[in-house]
């Protein structure tokens, strides 16, 4: 039996290859994780003192400031939201049928005064109506001074015995028909008149123009509507608030209120509380008329969502800083600062917020001392070490 050998001959590219992967792999030698215990040897820094540091777990005392509550007046305010409304809208429309807007004198967002021109109706056939009435009243008024005339003459003649009662009574029967012809044109012109001044559509009151379906060439129908008016350009807040929320409220009452995607603050009083609320949402509406110079504030537009504040005075409160009162697990807390120099979790009941100061209910008195800032790296009875007192003080 013949064996034959087989000679394995590499590829011309194995070296090449060998000597791109060396590296690599010398690297990941070095960087392999070493055993704890040589890492305890090999560490020069490794003392014992070090050692038994952090084995003691001790924690150094924090640098803080304390702050202490102060008494100050405070506002007392009731919030509420609601929507931006015209005062009163007035409709403005037609009352001729079957006649064509020739003009249209003003735009959606014009001031106008009471009396000035909107629109202008086709006034050629009743401009004709009326030059007719009036010569039939001329006519009619002719006619009735020539029955007077004869109504006179019959008078005397009928005295004197020269004419029947008959005939007198014929007289003075078309006396009262000239006379009530000419009562009937007299009316017919009136109306004639009236007819042709509704051919031009005036504002009724002073206002802004709110909106416009107006168009020229259309054909206006009575009762449809043409333009509506802000009247005299008010704006009102009608806040939505509770029964109870309600009573706490009187007209007069100074509001400042916010248009929502503002930063713009608006004045204004209450006008008019609601008698009633609304049964499904148990919430009532308080009017608040806005200031003539917030009502023509361009970001004041009726639609708008508003949420302000009812001013109800204000009264003396204990506050603090709001930096020193934190939220944990639901609960208003602060870090009151001991005799020892350790820090206890105190819950407190807050109130009114009022710029950077929050009212303190209970839970606190006037003497504590409290962590004005960083209350929240604090766990209850870390020792702190106090290296000043925060500015917003009682003094």
């Amino acid at each position: 039996m013949r064996v034959r050998l087989l000679h394995f001959r590499p590829a011309p590219w194995c070296p090449h290859l060998l000597a791109a992967l060396l590296p690599a792999l010398l690297t990941l030698v070095t960087l392999a994780p070493q055993p704890a215990e040589a890492q305890a040897s090999s560490s020069p820094s490794a003392t014992p003192a070090t050692a038994a540091t952090a084995s003691a777990g001790g924690r150094a005392a924090l640098s803080v400031q304390a702050v202490s509550p102060r008494r100050e007046m405070l506002a007392r305010t009731l919030s509420a939201s609601g929507g931006l409304a015209a005062w009163q809208e007035v409709v403005i429309g037609a009352e001729t049928q079957g006649l064509r807007l020739v003009e249209v004198a003003v735009q959606v967002g014009e001031r106008v005064r009471r009396g000035q021109l909107l629109a202008r109706l086709q006034s050629d056939t009743l401009t004709a109506e009326r030059a007719a009435t009036q010569a039939a009243l001329a006519e009619a008024e002719a006619v009735l001074a020539q029955a007077r005339l004869e109504a006179e003459r019959d008078r005397a003649l009928q005295a004197g015995g020269a004419l029947s009662a008959q005939q007198l009574q014929q007289t003075l029967t078309a006396e009262t028909t000239a006379r009530t012809r000419v009562q009937a044109l007299k009316a017919r012109l009136q109306a004639d008149e009236v007819r042709l001044a509704q051919t031009r559509l005036l504002a009724p009151d002073d206002g802004l123009i709110s909106a416009r379906l107006a168009t020229v060439g259309a054909v206006a129908q009575p009762g449809q509507e043409l333009f509506r008016l802000i009247r005299q350009g008010r704006i009102e807040w009608r806040a939505e608030l509770s029964g109870a929320d309600m009573a706490r409220l009187s007209p007069g009452t100074a509001v400042r209120l916010t248009p929502a995607g503002t930063d713009t603050v608006l004045e204004g009083r209450v006008r008019q509380i609601a008698p009633t609320v609304d049964p499904a949402t148990r919430q009532g509406l308080v009017y608040v008329d806005l200031t003539p110079g917030a009502a023509a504030s361009p970001v004041a537009r009726p639609g708008m969502l508003a949420r302000g504040e009812f001013q109800l005075g204000g009264s003396e409160a204990l506050t603090l800083p709001q930096g020193a009162v934190l939220l944990r697990e639901g609960f208003s807390i602060v870090m009151r600062i001991e005799a020892d120099a350790r820090v206890r979790e105190v819950k407190v009941r807050t109130g009114r917020r009022v710029g950077d100061r929050v009212e303190i209910l209970e839970g606190l008195d006037a003497q504590a001392r409290v962590v004005a800032q960083g209350a929240g790296f604090l766990g209850d009875g870390d020792r702190v070490k106090v290296v000043g007192t925060a500015s917003g003080a009682a003094k």
